[in-house]
Formats: structure tokens, C-alpha cells, sequence
């Protein structure tokens, strides 16, 4: 079954390199227009079947349906098992047919949200959303790999870049879209629709998502545009260079590194909504509004942090890296300290706290390390990578569930919680990483 699998998503063989240059220019102009936005919007909608769940707590919890201790578990499967599913996808995806592996991914993350929508029962929710987990990995590797195969070196940042911006674009239509939905039609309605617009979603990537350029006779991306910058295409075999990945010291810095910026994203995406809902009041339509601006915010950081380190740092990453992780860590400060009755000071934290993970998402958990290993091994860069940042993010659900749990008291008959230690771990897990980033400032890129 597995080499069936295997058989299946497996690249095509490389055909013979096209003569015609015309022709060669107006296809690799063609499919890499298809291949940027394919991910780009494709990738959003992953998005949208996993961090609904964050949406539908209150009312979920309210409804009786789960408590705070199971939503903490049931968050911690999903990200444990893409945590997994993202390291064997991306050793995977450097060898596999991107359009396949992607679309494949999608829709059976879609099918999943749609029977979760439709249950009521913990130990069911748990086996789910651990399975969405592992279609969900199928998204971020394989999107990575496909922009190094279309993009050379000194046009790579500014294309990752806007692709990362694409998970900040699923949250924001998961803020607003379901959000609404939720509010006016109950928490069943925040997996069963975005589930039945990833369907559709899925049908159109699996048509426009695109095989490497040499399978379509097209020379490597690098000898197309002449771009020589990170040096010549690596004659070594794609397994030898994944191993390389594996003993780079520069790849497990940035792993910890990303883990700990992770638990600090994943506390702002699983814990905010509901952090906003018990501390200031926020009804589940008005805190969508409150996190619009993490949303918008995030996406520009992550669509200039590329653009930025390209054209006015020359494709280095370290000066803008640590500037996004010191707004970053001012954020989650403010968004501790600010009391209850500000509104639009909250909006700002947010947006503040958007823009710093927005850019940080980019260098920390995928280019720094990308850029100092061979491109034909993205895929495994970004796996180990994100094998790393998402057992932090699982590590920080569990354990944020437990720190906001255990301060659950009854006040005039109604639940109440404390987040104060909950910050102070999100809080120093991001100077950590910040930390751990600044000793790989003289790193230099390399093909």
C-alpha cells in the first residue's frame, strides 16, 4: 500500500530540454504564475481547516461539548501529528509531484472537517483532528519546494515571502468568515463550511499546481535566469543532500530557534479568542474583529520580510529577523499589560504581534536554514524545521491548557480564568528564540 502511495506521488521523469527559447521563456513564465498563486491561495485555505477550532472554543465550551483540559489535548494531537507529518512529507515532497501531493492534502483535510462538524463526542474529536493533522502537513513542505524549483536565488525571498504571507490570509478568513458563521449558526458551522470550500480548493490546485520545470523540458531555474548567486546546481544525489540538511549545524539552531517563536504563535492562534473573550468581554463576532488586524498585519510582514532582505540587505535575513522578533516580544508585553476597556489599543497589539511572527514565520522557520543548504533539499529543511516548531506548538497547547486550567475559579456562578503565567511562558519563549537566532548571524547562503 505504501509503495502504491509512494508510486503515486512520486515526480515525473525529466523530459528532453526544450530547443525552442520562446517557447521555453513562455511556459516557465506560464507555470511559475500558476505555481506562486496555486500555493499562495491554495495554502490559505489550509489555513482555514485548522485554526477554526481556536473560533469555536467558547462556544463549544459553553455548549458543554468540551471543557478547557480536552480543547488543550485535542489541539496538542493535531499539532503533534503535523509536527510528524511535516518532517516525513518534506523528505517526501523533494521527490515527489507537487500538484499531486498538495490537492491530495487538501481534500482530505476538507473531508475530515466535515465529519468533525457532524460529531459530539471527545475521544472523536481527538482521533480527527490527530488525522487532520496529517493532511494538513501535506501543505507547507511541498509549497516551499515548489517555489525553489520556480525561483532562483535572488528572487526567492521576496516569492517565500508571499507565500508566507498565505497561512496570515486562512486566519484571516477564518476571523471573519467563521467567526460569523459560528455567531449566527453555532460551532458545527466553523468545520462543516470551511470544509466544503476546500473541496472545491482542492479540485482547482490539483489543475493548476505544477510538476519541476525538467519535467516539462524546461531547463534548472538557475541556468534559465542565469542566476548564480548561491553558486551551481549540486551534482549529488537528492538523499545525500537531505543528510547534509540533517548535520548542518546552522538547520538545528534554527530548529529550536522556530520551536520556540512556535509555542508563542500557536498561544496567540489557540489561546487569544478565548483570552480575549474572558478578560475583556469580547462577544465571539467582536473578538474576529479583534484579531482582524494580527491577521492583515501578519500577512505584510510576511510578504515584505522576503522583499525587504532581497533588495536592501542583499538576500541576508539576521537584521530584519531580529527586528520582527523585538516587535513581536513588545506585542505579546502589551497584550499582557493592556486593561480590560481599550479596544483599539488591543487591535494594535495585535497587529503589532502580527507583524512580528508575519515576518518572523519566514527567516526563523524555513529561509535562513533554506538558504545555507542545497535548494534540491528544501523539502527536508523545511521538515526538520517543522517536526521542531510544531512540537513546540503542540508542547505549548497542552501545557498553556494546563496553566489556564488550574487557575479556573467560580465568580457570581460564572467561569473564570488567570492567564498570568501563560504569558510569562509565551513571554520567554519568544527572547529565547530571539536569543538562539542572533548566533547564526553570519550565516551565508550556498546551492
Amino acid at each position: 500500500m505504501i509503495n502504491v502511495l509512494l508510486r503515486y506521488f512520486k515526480t515525473g521523469q525529466d523530459k528532453p530540454l526544450l530547443e525552442d527559447k520562446e517557447k521555453i521563456d513562455r511556459l516557465y513564465h506560464r507555470k511559475r504564475n500558476q505555481v506562486i498563486w496555486g500555493v499562495l491561495i491554495g495554502y490559505s485555505f489550509f489555513y482555514t481547516v485548522k485554526v477554526n477550532l481556536s473560533i469555536a472554543k467558547k462556544p463549544m465550551l459553553e455548549a458543554g461539548v468540551l471543557d478547557v483540559d480536552q480543547m488543550g489535548y485535542i489541539g496538542a494531537a493535531l499539532l503533534y501529528v503535523y509536527a510528524f507529518g511535516k518532517f516525513a512529507n518534506g523528505f517526501l515532497a523533494d521527490r515527489a509531484n507537487i500538484r499531486k501531493i498538495i490537492s491530495i492534502g487538501l481534500l482530505g483535510a476538507a473531508v475530515v472537517n466535515l465529519i468533525f462538524g457532524l460529531v459530539n463526542h471527545f475521544y472523536l474529536f481527538f482521533v480527527l483532528w490527530a488525522i487532520n493533522g496529517w493532511f494538513l502537513s501535506m501543505g507547507s513542505a511541498p509549497s516551499v519546494v515548489s517555489i525553489c524549483q520556480w525561483y532562483s536565488n535572488n528572487e526567492r525571498g521576496t516569492r517565500y515571502g508571499l507565500w508566507a504571507g498565505a497561512h496570515n490570509l486562512g486566519e484571516l478568513i477564518n476571523y471573519l468568515g467563521t467567526a460569523a458563521l459560528v455567531y449566527w449558526l453555532g460551532w458545527r458551522a466553523g468545520f462543516i463550511a470551511p470544509a466544503l470550500v476546500c473541496l472545491v480548493v482542492a479540485i482547482i490546485l490539483f489543475r493548476v499546481l505544477a510538476d519541476r520545470p525538467q519535467t516539462y523540458g524546461l531547463p534548472h531555474v538557475a541556468d534559465w535566469r542565469q542566476d548564480y548567486s548561491a553558486g551551481r546546481s549540486s551534482e549529488k544525489s537528492v538523499g545525500k543532500l537531505q543528510l547534509e540538511v540533517l548535520r548542518h549545524p546552522v538547520v538545528w539552531i534554527m530548529c529550536i530557534s522556530s520551536a520556540l517563536m512556535y509555542m508563542a504563535r500557536y498561544a496567540v492562534l489557540s489561546w487569544m479568542p478565548f483570552y480575549l473573550q474572558q478578560t475583556r468581554g469580547y462577544s465571539e463576532k467582536t473578538v474576529g474583529v479583534v484579531m482582524f488586524p494580527y491577521a492583515i498585519a501578519g500577512l505584510c510582514g510576511a510578504l515584505f520580510s522576503g522583499f525587504i532582505s532581497d533588495r536592501l540587505f542583499n538576500a541576508r535575513r539576521n537584521i530584519p529577523a531580529l527586528i520582527y522578533a523585538l516587535i513581536e516580544i513588545f506585542a505579546l508585553i502589551l497584550l499582557y499589560l493592556i486593561p480590560p476597556g481599550h479596544f483599539w489599543a488591543d487591535m494594535i497589539a495585535m497587529g503589532m504581534f502580527g507583524l512580528g511572527i508575519g515576518g518572523l514565520v519566514v527567516f526563523l522557520a524555513g529561509l535562513i536554514a533554506i538558504d545555507v543548504c542545497s535548494k534540491k533539499a528544501a523539502g527536508a529543511v523545511k521538515g526538520v524545521i517543522g517536526l521542531f516548531s510544531y512540537i513546540g506548538a503542540a508542547t505549548q497547547d497542552w501545557i498553556s491548557g494546563l496553566l489556564v486550567e488550574n487557575t479556573r475559579h467560580i465568580v457570581a456562578g460564572k467561569q473564570t480564568y488567570n492567564f498570568d503565567n501563560a504569558f510569562y511562558f509565551w513571554i520567554g519563549s519568544s527572547v529565547l528564540s530571539m536569543l538562539l537566532a542572533l548566533a547564526v548571524w553570519n550565516a551565508k547562503p550556498k546551492e
